[in-house]
This record gives structure tokens, sequence and C-alpha cells, in this order.
């Protein structure tokens, strides 16, 4: 059976340790941790090597089961303080984690690739890859524009994180992600909304509190698994507001197995 994770913005408000619990009582195999904030002042858990909460952590992982498959979140903004970066990889080494998130939210284009290139080099001595993730709303909006961001950073451990909701907001088709190199994608995020778009004013919104548990929409993610490269790590993320942490990531992890039952990725 495919290993699958889940994004920590399915369940933001459970701290990663008990983000580890309530996800291995679900059926999880990983966990995504957000270590730090995706927009200043954002809820996020900077979680030190060093820390009591951080050898806690280890401990439930290793009982549990669970792994930790990535960590988040950098906005490389024009002005980006990148001071966070060398305890976060140290965190995510230690812990297992394959891939660091990040965002190009920066107009100069030449820069934001050097940055990314910049980002890459921390990481891949630590065995990580960094994911440039496109939203409509941010600088980098489609899947095209992540790409060009990646191919001219030329780092090994670069590539595009594919949230569902993300690359149909953008207009993107199953049929342009299929033309990735398959070099460039290492994670997939998976969710349903409604095949038509909400109004521009409410794409950030249906982002972070209006997806769906896969099946219950209408985006084409069967097509999207056909096309995905074997070795692809797939995760959940379905932030639904209405419902607490544990049935939240319980209904996550029963839908997306549902979605993924008859393929083999």
């Amino acid at each position: 059976m495919k290993r699958l994770g889940v994004a920590h913005l399915t369940a933001l408000e459970l701290p990663p340790l008990e983000l580890a619990r309530q996800a291995a009582r679900a059926g999880f195999d990983a966990v995504g941790l957000r270590l730090h904030p995706a927009v200043p002042g954002g809820l996020a858990y900077p979680l030190r090597p060093a820390s009591a909460a951080f050898g806690q952590l280890r401990q439930v992982l290793d009982g549990e089961g669970v792994v930790v498959s990535d960590i988040e979140f950098i906005a490389l903004t024009p002005e980006v303080d990148l001071t966070d970066l060398p305890w976060m990889l140290e965190t995510g080494a230690l812990l297992g984690a394959r891939s660091l998130t990040v965002s190009g939210d920066d107009p100069d284009g030449g820069r934001l690739a050097s940055r990314f290139a910049s980002v890459c080099e921390l990481a891949a001595p630590l065995g990580m890859v960094v994911n440039l993730e496109f939203m409509r709303w941010r600088v980098v909006g489609n899947l095209g524009q992540a790409l060009a961001v990646v191919e001219a950073a030329g780092q090994g451990n670069g590539g595009i994180l594919v949230d569902a909701l993300h690359l149909f907001r953008a207009g993107n088709t199953v049929e342009e992600l299929a033309r990735v190199p398959a070099r460039w994608l290492h994670d997939v995020q998976l969710c349903d909304a409604p095949a038509k778009a909400p109004p521009e004013e409410a794409i950030i919104q249906e982002a972070r509190e209006g997806r769906l548990p896969p099946g219950e929409g209408g985006l084409p993610l069967r097509a999207l698994l056909q096309v995905l490269p074997a070795q692809v790590r797939l995760s959940a993320e379905v932030p639904q507001p209405g419902l607490g942490g544990g049935e939240r990531l319980a209904q996550a992890a029963q839908r997306t197995r549902a979605l993924l039952n008859g393929y083999s990725l």
C-alpha cells in the first residue's frame, strides 16, 4: 500500500506531538510539520533540536510508527530573512524529513532563482530536497512559473510541490503536469473542491478553510494520479474548520485512501 502523509495545515491547531498521535490513530504513515509561519504572525511550531519538546516528539514518532515527511514554510520574499533556516533544516533532518517547502514571492526572477538555489545548497548536505509551492495569489502562481524558477536555479535537489487545489485553481491541467520532468516532482498534496473556482477574492479563504476531502468535489484527481511519477510522495491537505482535529484527520485519511485504492503509484 502506498504510504500516505498528512500536511500540518489539515489540523494546524494541533502541536507536533499531538499531531503525530492523532495522525497515527487516523491511519497516516507520515506527518508534515509547520516549523515556520507561512505568513507573518501565522501559527507555527518552532521546534528546535535542543528543546525538550523535540525529544518528546521523537519518542512519540518512534512509538506510533509515524515519520516526518516534510517541514515548512519559508516565503522567499525580496526581504526574506533566512536566519531560521539552519535550525529548521537541522530539525527536519534529525526527524527524517525529506523536504522543505518554500514559496516564490519575489517579482525579481533572477534574485528569486538565486535564493532558491542557495536554500537548496544548504539543504543538500542533509539529504533534503527543496520544493517550491506555487499558489495563484503569490508571485509564483502557477506550474509554469514554478518550473521556470526551479530550472533557472539548476539544483539537483530542487523541485515543485504540487497541491491539487493550487494546480487547478491556477488554470493548469493534468496534461501540463504530465509534461513536467519527473526529477522535479517529489511531493503532491491531495484534496478536493468544486470544479468551478470561487470569486477571486475568495481564493485564499478556499485554500485555507474551504477544501473538501478527496471524492467530495469535482477536481480531476484520478486523472492527476495517473500521470504522477512512481516515486512521488503523497499527502492529504484538507483543513475543515467545522470539524475537530481528530475527526478531520480521520476523514482525510479515509477519503484519501479510498481515492488511492486501485492505483499502484
